[in-house]
Parts: structure tokens; C-alpha cells; sequence
């Protein structure tokens, strides 16, 4: 049996529009207009799955006035891909996404102190060199939960997963918001994806683009300079035509890009599920206005949840989390560069380090306001790194736990770009940067793993790390030593010393270290710590962990 289905467009300024589709064999099926910008039309359906898509008298300035064009849908949950059409499905007399049905909803999630946050890209990080698909879809994602869960993290962060044109990309040029990448499965895969995790008590952050979009994305093809700037704000950063959250139509009392904006991030979190935002390229959105707004409207549909918001604000500012700052967290883009030119032995500044490990000597408040890594998906692996000043195998090792230590035990929120953990060294390339499982096969890329297992760990079980309490009670610019304690209300204590230089250190003694016992975690010993402080062994390029037992 049909049943009415409207379909309808939000464009207040365009003369006219209609809707095309295969239940009209593309004919054109008129749209009115309402005072509200809404053109409206009713088509009888019966249940199904059918293409359609929009003419439109566009008033995008690149078009002959009023010219007639085909547009997809803006608000389209899903596209045909070889088409390019939108789709729409029809079930029991109603417009869905999909008949997913959620299994996990009630399963307690990690708090946003507790964070361990993996990185991926669904395209790459399926599979391996022998992997017999091109690219990985969210069902290999899946495949691969129990590794994850295996290697403690309790968060993922999906490089963006919209829509995007072609079958390949990290997915920054998003041409269709409401719509997910249909290279990587079904929107029932995404949804499954997400249920899995939170299944296993991992939450899911999406890479949000709301900055830009894709060049031909719909709405540039309807009113260009109705949603986006005329033009680019900075040449030199600029990914696409860019969304204007400034603009206001007083005849509707609307901020057009904001409703497009706030009405997608509300249809990701309610129908997908996600459990945070990051806010891709933040310093060129620059408007703190609207980023309070959407990060209000994002928490509002997530309800009782737990829901995390990062900016990538490039350089870091952390105007944008603090007091009066619309976000939770900061990519801590300062971090990386420090610790890496430490690890690789380009530089030794104690100031430095003691800034990126207390972030609140930046002037952030508290450790959810970072996220901390030692590379992210905009950097090469720390091997490449290594590789690039002639540093290899067991030498480059010990350096990238070095950095791991640090990550891990420094105030912040830590962040794993996949195959990091492991040691991949393949240079950077949006074309194909698969990561390679079968560098598990290695000693010594298996014992890296070991090692950042064991962090996620102590970070699990000692609350020390969850905390801002920070001291820094022994520097030795000399020996290239930093020595520092965490610590929370409830007994527990960790101390980290690291040494930055290619020595080893025996014997080396830590003053100020306070009195008891103490188990020593990446290599799993007791030491006492005495009037003299406490006495060990420093490897070149090593961090030492060490738990308070009392």
C-alpha cells in the first residue's frame, strides 16, 4: 500500500524547485514554497528503497542566473554511490535510515578522565599487506575489537566517516553530512560498529567537519553565499568552500549554516549514537559563539551520556576549553613537536617539556582539557621520524617507549594513532597508508606493543593519572634527567624519571623522591626509596615508571 512521503528543501531565496526520481521515471514532480524557505511536495510510495534528487534554479553566482540544476538532496542519509543520486527508504509508511536495532545502549562507558584514545581510518586500518581487500569496510573494523580491547584503549575516534566523493579519502572533503561513506558498508554497519564498541565498553568520537565542505557538496550548488563565505577567509588554510556562521536572514530569523550544522550534529548523535565530537580545523571556524551552540546542542540530544568535545585548534589555545571555552578538550599540537624533537635527540629544554607534561603551565585548568600524542594522522610515524635522522631497530625502540611513557603519564587525555603501538614506519600518504599487521610477527614490535599495553593499564588501575596533580621534583640539565610525581587524594603515586640523553646512567640517584616502597612498572621490580631518595639504573633513552606501594 502507498503512502504519502513529503520531501521537501530549504532554500528561501531560489525561484523555484523540483524533485525528480525513479517513482517519477525523473520527471519533474513540482515543489511549492512556503513563507518558511521550505519547498514541499508529497509523492504516494509504497515500501521501498528508491533514488530521487532535486532540480533547482539555483543563485549560486557561478551559474547563469536562475539556471536550472541537479542537486542531491542536502539532508540525503544515504547515496548511490555510481549514481551520485540520493536514496531514501520507506518502511511501514515512513522514511528511515535503516532497521538497526541497538543492543548495547545500556552498557556503562568510560568516563572522559579515563580516556584512552585510538585514532583510525575504517579505509586502512583493516586487514595487512596480504589483506585481500582494497580497502577495509566497519565490519574489519569490528574484526579487529577484541585487538583493541587487548591493547586498553577505551575510545575510538573515526576519521571522518560522511560521504565523500570517489571510493578514497581521509575523508576532510565531506560533500554529503547526513550521509555515511558508503565505500566502508551500509549505515547498519556504522550503527553495528558503534553498538560493538559500546558492547565492550569503548566509546566512538567522530571526526566532525564543520568548517568546510567538498566543492560541489549541495548546498554550494543551491545558494552558494547563502550557507558559505564568498570566498576563502585565509588562501593559504583553506579546504573547501567555507561554512558562514556569521550570517543572519533576518526575514526568517535564522543562521542558515548554523540550523544546516546544528541539525546534523543532532542526527549523528541520535541516530548514530556517538559518544564525542572532534572539531576538525577549529582556529579557522573561529567563532566561539557558535562552537558554545553546537557543543550545547551535541550534549543536549547525547542526555545523560557521557560526551567528549575536542578542538583541533593548530596552534593549540586554551581559551577554547577553559571557563569561558565551548570545548572540553584541545589537540595538544605543542606536545607532539616537543616530545618528538626530544626523542629524536634534536633538542633538551627542560622548560619545554615541563610545559607540554603540565599543561596547566600553558594556562589549560585541568586533564580532560588535552589530548595528548606522539603523532596523529596530519604526521608520520615517530619510526619515519627516527628513521629520517638514520636512528633503526632496537635504538628506535627504546626512544618511541620513551615517548610512550610520557604520553601516558603526562596530564591530558592520550591519544594512539593506529599502528603506532606497534611501530609502522610507513611515511604518511592519503593515497594508501594501510597499516601492516604482520609487524606483530617481530620481537621487537610486539614487545612495543607489550608496552603500551602495560600503560593503558596503569592507567586503569592507578587513578594518579587521572588527575591535574603534577610536581616536577628533580632536573638535572646536565645528565638530561626529568624527574616527576603524580598522585591523587585517595593514596596513589606515580613517579617517572626520564632520561633524555644517549648515556647510560647507573646508580643514578633521585633525591626527593618520597620514602617507601615502590614497584617499578614497564620492567616489573620492588626498590626502596630511602632518606637518600630513590637509587636506579637509567638506560639511554629510557623512562623509568615507578608505583607508590606504600
Amino acid at each position: 500500500m502507498a503512502s504519502p512521503i513529503e520531501f521537501n528543501l530549504f532554500a528561501p531565496y531560489i525561484k523555484g524547485a523540483a524533485l525528480i526520481g525513479n517513482f517519477s521515471d525523473w520527471q519533474d514532480i513540482p515543489m511549492e514554497k512556503g513563507k518558511d524557505g521550505y519547498f514541499r511536495t508529497k509523492v504516494d510510495l509504497e515500501d521501498g528503497v528508491y533514488q530521487y534528487k532535486f532540480r533547482v534554479q539555483s543563485k549560486s553566482w557561478f551559474f547563469e542566473p536562475d539556471q536550472w540544476v541537479e542537486v542531491v538532496d542536502p539532508y540525503a542519509v544515504d547515496i548511490d554511490n555510481p549514481t551520485q543520486n540520493g536514496v531514501v527508504r520507506i518502511k511501514d509508511g515512513e522514511r528511515i535510515v535503516d532497521t538497526y536495532v541497538w543492543k548495547h545502549d545500556d552498557k556503562p562507558l568510560p568516563a572522559d578522565n579515563e580516556l584512552v584514545i585510538y585514532e583510525l581510518h575504517v579505509g586502512d586500518f583493516s586487514g595487512g599487506e596480504d589483506d585481500p581487500y582494497a580497502r577495509g569496510k566497519y565490519k574489519h573494523v569490528i574484526e579487529k575489537l577484541d585487538y583493541l580491547c587487548d591493547l586498553g584503549v577505551n575510545a575510538i575516534e573515526l576519521m571522518p566517516v560522511k560521504e565523500y566523493p570517489g571510493d578514497h579519502s581521509w575523508g576532510y572533503n565531506p560533500r554529503h553530512f547526513f550521509a555515511t561513506e558508503s565505500s566502508y558498508g551500509p549505515t547498519e554497519g556504522l550503527k553495528q560498529l558503534i553498538d560493538e564498541c559500546h558492547g565492550k565498553g569503548i566509546r566512538v568520537i567522530m571526526d566532525g567537519i564543520y568548517n568546510h565542505s567538498e566543492a560541489e557538496a549541495p548546498l554550494t550548488q543551491i545558494d552558494h553565499d547563502y550557507w558559505y563565505h564568498h570566498e576563502p577567509r585565509d588562501p593559504d588554510n583553506n579546504w573547501g568552500p567555507e561554512f558562514n556562521y556569521e550570517h543572519y536572514d533576518e526575514n526568517l530569523e535564522t543562521y542558515p549554516a548554523r540550523k544546516f550544522i546544528g541539525d546534523n550534529v543532532r542526527f549523528w548523535v541520535s541516530e548514530f549514537h556517538t559518544d564525542g565530537i572532534r572539531f576538525d580545523a577549529a582556529r579557522q571556524i573561529a567563532n566561539y559563539e557558535f562552537m558554545h551552540w553546537i557543543v550545547q546542542e551535541a550534549k543536549d540530544t547525547a542526555s545523560m551520556k557521557p560526551f567528549y568535545t575536542v578542538a583541533e585548534h593548530i596552534p593549540e589555545t586554551a581559551s577554547i576549553t577553559n571557563v569561558d571555552g565551548p570545548m572540553d578538550g584541545c589537540w595538544h599540537d605543542s606536545f607532539y613537536h616537543c616530545i618528538l624533537e626530544h626523542i629524536c635527540g634534536d633538542t633538551f629544554d627542560l622548560e619545554r617539556l615541563k610545559d607540554v607534561i603540565d599543561c596547566k603551565r600553558q594556562g589549560f585548568m585541568g586533564a580532560t582539557n588535552v589530548v595528548n600524542y606522539l603523532t596523529n594522522h596530519d604526521h608520520n610515524h615517530v619510526m619515519v621520524e627516527l628513521g629520517d635522522r638514520q636512528i633503526f631497530d632496537e635504538a628506535a625502540f627504546k626512544r618511541v617507549k620513551l615517548g610512550a611513557a610520557i604520553l601516558m603519564t603526562a596530564i591530558g587525555v592520550p591519544l594512539i594513532w593506529m599502528g603506532e603501538e606497534f611501530g609502522e614506519y610507513k611515511p604518511k600518504t592519503p593515497d594508501s597508508a594501510k597499516i601492516d599487521w604482520t609487524l606483530l610477527g617481530h620481537d621487537l614490535n610486539r614487545g612495543l606493543f607489550d608496552y603500551y599495553k602495560g600503560l593503558t593499564n596503569l592507567r586503569k588501575s592507578n587513578h594518579a593519572l587521572y588527575t591535574e596533580n603534577i610536581e616536577f621534583f628533580h632536573e638535572n640539565p646536565e645528565a638530561k634527567v626529568l624527574a616527576y610525581t603524580r598522585w591523587n587524594d585517595e593514596g596513589s603515586r606515580v613517579v617517572v624519571v626520564a632520561n633524555f640523553s644517549d648515556n647510560f646512567l647507573g646508580g643514578y640517584q633521585l633525591p626527593g623522591c618520597p620514602a617507601g616502597k615502590w614497584h617499578e612498572w614497564t620492567n616489573d621490580y620492588d626498590v626502596e626509596s630511602g632518606e637518600e631518595g630513590l637509587v636506579t639504573d637509567l638506560g639511554e633513552y629510557e623512562a623509568k615508571v615507578f608505583v607508590w606501594q606504600a
